[in-house]
Protein backbone atom coordinates (compact mmCIF):
# COMPACT_ATOMS: atom_id res chain seq x y z
CA UNK A 1 0.00 0.00 0.00
CA UNK A 2 2.79 2.43 0.94
CA UNK A 3 4.59 1.74 -2.37
CA UNK A 4 1.36 2.46 -4.25
CA UNK A 5 0.91 5.80 -2.46
CA UNK A 6 4.52 6.72 -3.08
CA UNK A 7 4.22 5.97 -6.78
CA UNK A 8 0.96 7.94 -7.01
CA UNK A 9 2.57 10.90 -5.27
CA UNK A 10 5.53 10.72 -7.63
CA UNK A 11 3.24 10.50 -10.66
CA UNK A 12 1.28 13.52 -9.42
CA UNK A 13 4.48 15.55 -9.17
CA UNK A 14 5.48 14.50 -12.69
CA UNK A 15 2.07 15.51 -14.04
CA UNK A 16 2.27 18.90 -12.29
CA UNK A 17 5.67 19.54 -13.85
CA UNK A 18 4.38 18.58 -17.29
CA UNK A 19 1.31 20.79 -16.74
CA UNK A 20 3.53 23.76 -15.86
CA UNK A 21 5.66 23.12 -18.94
CA UNK A 22 2.54 23.12 -21.10
CA UNK A 23 1.42 26.39 -19.49
CA UNK A 24 4.72 27.95 -20.52
CA UNK A 25 4.46 26.59 -24.06
CA UNK A 26 0.90 27.86 -24.41
CA UNK A 27 1.86 31.29 -23.10
CA UNK A 28 4.73 31.57 -25.57
CA UNK A 29 2.61 30.25 -28.46
CA UNK A 30 -0.19 32.73 -27.81
CA UNK A 31 2.26 35.64 -27.73
CA UNK A 32 3.59 34.69 -31.17
CA UNK A 33 1.53 36.69 -33.71
CA UNK A 34 2.20 34.14 -36.44
CA UNK A 35 1.47 31.21 -34.15
CA UNK A 36 -0.37 28.10 -35.19
CA UNK A 37 -3.88 28.03 -33.67
CA UNK A 38 -4.18 24.29 -34.15
CA UNK A 39 -1.01 23.67 -32.15
CA UNK A 40 -2.25 25.90 -29.33
CA UNK A 41 -5.58 24.06 -29.24
CA UNK A 42 -3.75 20.72 -29.06
CA UNK A 43 -1.55 21.97 -26.23
CA UNK A 44 -4.60 23.20 -24.34
CA UNK A 45 -6.36 19.87 -24.83
CA UNK A 46 -3.31 18.04 -23.52
CA UNK A 47 -3.21 20.39 -20.53
CA UNK A 48 -6.86 19.63 -19.75
CA UNK A 49 -6.19 15.89 -19.92
CA UNK A 50 -3.31 16.33 -17.49
CA UNK A 51 -5.53 18.33 -15.15
CA UNK A 52 -8.10 15.50 -15.19
CA UNK A 53 -5.40 12.92 -14.43
CA UNK A 54 -4.10 15.05 -11.56
CA UNK A 55 -7.60 15.39 -10.11
CA UNK A 56 -8.12 11.61 -10.22
CA UNK A 57 -4.81 10.95 -8.49
CA UNK A 58 -5.49 13.61 -5.86
CA UNK A 59 -8.88 12.02 -5.16
CA UNK A 60 -7.20 8.66 -4.79
CA UNK A 61 -4.57 10.01 -2.42
CA UNK A 62 -7.13 11.93 -0.34
CA UNK A 63 -10.41 10.03 -0.30
CA UNK A 64 -13.47 12.09 0.64
CA UNK A 65 -14.28 12.41 4.32
CA UNK A 66 -17.44 10.67 5.52
CA UNK A 67 -20.33 13.00 6.29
Amino acid sequence: MEDNLHSLSRRLIELRIEHADLDNLIDRATLDPGGDDLSVRRLKKRRLLLRDKMARIEAELEPPQPA
